[in-house]
């Protein structure tokens, strides 16, 4: 049983509260470590050290070649750590090993493609009339409060580290308190990097608390968060007091449309990995699965007999396609919509708890597939969050965007058609921040991520996600000799 330390100010430390928290393997309910439930009183002590890196410390003095050169080592550093963090990642979230290790070597590109655009931040110069010149410089926003979820613990840690270092920021970072390890596993990596001390901090603890100080502590000028809507409401209105600058990408409900025309195995294929990858605990799920009448019977019944092949287990053995949700309280969240369901809709695969042999132990759900879904009806409206499907008929191209589009959110879509007219058209009257053709879930960190209503604030990754950590100043240079003469 190993307890782990915050890191603050280039170092891992006794946390002043006393109080822990338990870290769970999901799988099998049993606690592999703990961790600090920390104080208002940590989280300032954390804050404070990276205000004083980003006014005072040797940081502001680091040029953007050399994080540069940071951001590229701890690349390196991380590829070096794979299996030890992949393992780290799967144990703790329960996610199968085969997607840690993916996670992971997303991890290292997006730490690399940030090392590259440290050099390539730049001002404006504009025209503007009289004898003047005016410049548009950006320049660092200054300390990023961080808050990631557990789903991608330590990959989207790095969408917030990455591109805040890439700036010149300083970071507080608070993990989910059901996966913080593989986040403090790479803390011990930054010195080597050459990160200096206070430039990134790593705080543990509940939301309410640690969560909630770094949200509402004046000396934090941007918060980045990542989770539910609910949450990110709570983070708005605690950021409000300070006005912070805040991004927020929170979830989904996301429409995967299936035209008739078609590749059927492939498009089949694109809906179980859609709605099923990652047990399901994707804010881009597709877990609205929008099915053409001519193909929808067969498009069910296909479905659910490829389901039925689904591998359950530990997340460590390979042959694992699915492990088990990352906690009591997120399994109880899903079996519920699942008992709902059976309410609402026809249930045509799972619905209940998986068992047998070693799934007995952990947090296992069956992949669950519900169709005659109403758009509706709650298992089609709220995000669940967990392998829960819900199959509804659309008539033609008109319907299937009426029901995509009739969400509160707006994250992701995907839409699966031979017809490039077709296709094209539905894309542009998506009301979603990232629509795949023909495909779900990719992305690149070149790539800009982000939603339309609900589903959040800002984007991530690319050019977009260093931007959400600058601030733009204007400078007016006069160029003339000669006196105002206002007088």
């Amino acid at each position: 049983m190993k307890t782990y330390q915050p890191y603050i100010n280039g170092e891992f430390v006794t946390a002043q509260s006393t109080a822990t928290l338990d870290v769970i393997d999901p799988a099998t309910t049993e606690v592999i470590a703990r961790v600090p439930d920390m104080s208002a009183a940590d989280v300032d002590r954390a804050v404070k050290a990276a205000r004083a890196a980003f006014d005072e410390g040797p940081w502001r003095d680091v040029t953007a070649q050399d994080r540069g050169r940071i951001l590229f080592k701890l690349a390196q550093l991380v590829r070096d750590r794979t299996d030890e963090l992949a393992e780290l990642e799967t144990r703790n979230s329960g996610k199968p090993i085969v997607e840690a290790e993916f996670d992971i070597a997303d991890v290292a590109t997006c730490f690399e493609y940030y090392g590259g655009m440290a050099t390539k931040i730049h001002g404006d110069v504009l025209p503007v009339p009289d004898n003047a010149m005016s410049l548009a410089l950006r320049e660092p926003i200054g300390v990023a409060g961080q808050i990631v979820p557990w789903n991608y613990p330590l990959l989207m840690a790095t969408w917030k580290l990455a591109p805040a270092i890439c700036a010149g920021c300083t970071v507080v970072l608070k993990p989910a308190e059901q996966t913080p390890l593989s986040l403090l596993a790479l803390a011990s990596s930054f010195e080597e990097a050459g990160l200096p001390p206070g430039v990134v901090n790593i705080v543990t603890g509940v939301g309410e608390t640690a969560g909630a100080a770094i949200v509402e502590h004046p000396d934090v000028d941007k918060i980045a968060f990542t989770g539910s809507a609910e949450v990110g409401k709570v983070i708005m209105r605690g950021a409000a007091g300070t006005l912070k600058k805040i991004s927020l990408e929170l979830g989904g409900k996301s429409p995967n449309i299936f035209f008739a025309d078609g590749d059927f195995e492939s498009a089949v294929d694109g809906a179980l990995f859609g709605v099923f990858i990652n047990q399901g605990e994707v804010c881009t799920a597709g877990s609205r699965i929008l099915v053409q009448r001519p193909i929808y019977k067969k498009f069910v019944d296909a479905m659910v007999a490829k389901a039925r092949t689904i591998t359950l287990g530990h997340g460590m053995d390979r042959a694992t396609k699915m492990g088990p949700l990352v906690s009591r309280e997120q399994f109880d969240r899903v079996r519920s919509y699942q008992e709902i369901g059976k309410g609402e809709a026809k249930l045509a695969l799972g619905g209940g708890r998986a068992t047998g042999g070693v799934l007995d132990r952990g947090y296992f759900v069956e992949p669950t597939i519900f169709y005659d879904v109403d758009n509706s009806n709650r298992i089609a409206r709220e995000e669940i969050f967990g392998p829960v499907a819900s199959v509804i008929p659309f008539e033609d191209e008109r319907d299937a965007l009426r029901i995509a589009n009739d969400t509160f959110f707006g994250l992701a879509a995907a839409v699966w058609t031979r017809d490039i007219f077709r296709a094209m058209r539905v894309v542009k009257n998506l009301r979603a921040g990232i629509v795949w053709v023909n495909h779900m879930q990719p992305t690149y960190v070149e790539a800009p991520w982000g939603g339309y209503k609900q589903s959040g604030i800002g984007r991530e990754l690319g050019k977009w996600g260093v931007e959400e950590y600058m601030n733009v100043k204007q400078v007016y240079i006069n160029l003339s000799e000669e006196p105002i003469n206002w007088f």
